[in-house]
């Protein structure tokens, strides 16, 4: 079990288990939730701010299916459902093996704490783990990128 207890801001932690793999990373934005909600939530501009995503396609919104292709598997097209939307705090999407999680909360300077999370995993992970990349770096682009786009129109 590879374990890091004590994450700091912009610096992604894994958590891995026989049957789970777990990502997190955290940012402190000097923007309100709402900015950084509208951000997060407009599809169409993800390829503009965000390195990580090389396209995204739908609508952000409950219960719709966007497909995502990221630059760690760029050949790859992942059919994605918005399982939660409940603005401007929580956004999740995900498939039958995984679910990310968007998390905002103000924070102690009035910004806001963004935090992603995701949980991949299930009874047959083992089999298939090792074929999946880590996602430290790209969890810490993401964060920056997001950081860095919501501060630009602040």
């Amino acid at each position: 079990m590879n374990t890091k207890t004590k994450p700091s801001g912009g610096n992604a932690t894994t958590i891995k288990k026989i049957f789970s793999r777990q990502t997190t990373v955290w940012i402190d934005i000097a923007a309100n939730p709402q900015s950084v909600w509208q951000v997060l939530t407009d599809a169409e501009q993800y390829p503009s701010w965000n390195s990580t995503i090389v396209e995204l396609k739908g609508q952000i919104a409950l219960g719709e299916r966007i497909e995502l292709r990221s630059k760690l598997a760029p050949n790859r097209t992942f059919k994605l459902r918005v399982k939660e939307f409940s603005p401007p705090t929580t956004l999740a999407w995900g498939d039958a093996l995984g679910t990310r999680v968007y998390s905002l909360a103000t924070n102690a300077t009035g910004g806001t704490r963004f935090t992603m999370t995701e949980k991949i995993g299930g009874p047959i992970f083992p089999l298939f783990a090792r074929l999946i990349p880590p996602f430290d770096d790209a969890f810490n682009q993401f964060a920056a990128d997001l950081k860095s786009a919501v501060e630009k129109q602040a």
